[in-house]
């Protein structure tokens, strides 16, 4: 084990999404040994890593790095995860109307 294991939310997002290390292992064609390695810090959650688990996980790569699900607004994240892959630039412009509109742009 390396001295200082590399914090990541793997395991809360692999957890969020209800799935085992095996099933996730699975969908990007590993090893559930390997899942367990990069959610302890054991392994280094490298940005290749973070591209493949992140679809999967329904999720940006970056958010496995930096958020945990617990602390985001659910009804949110739920609302995201079911918009189609293809639509999901559009909701993105429409959400930042939004932020715009707030910032009183």
């Amino acid at each position: 084990m390396p001295k200082d294991p590399q914090r990541n939310y793997l395991r809360a997002w692999r957890e969020h999404r209800q799935m085992t290390q095996a099933k996730l292992a699975e969908a990007i064609g590993t090893t559930g040994a390997v899942i367990s390695l990069l959610e302890a810090g054991e392994r280094r959650l490298s940005d290749k890593w973070a591209n493949k688990l992140a679809p999967v996980l329904q999720t940006r790569p970056g958010h496995l790095f930096d958020t945990d699900p617990n602390d985001l607004d659910s009804d949110v994240m739920e609302i995201w995860a079911n918009i189609p892959e293809a639509k999901r630039e559009q909701a993105r412009i429409v959400l930042m109307t939004f932020r715009e509109a707030k910032n009183g742009n």
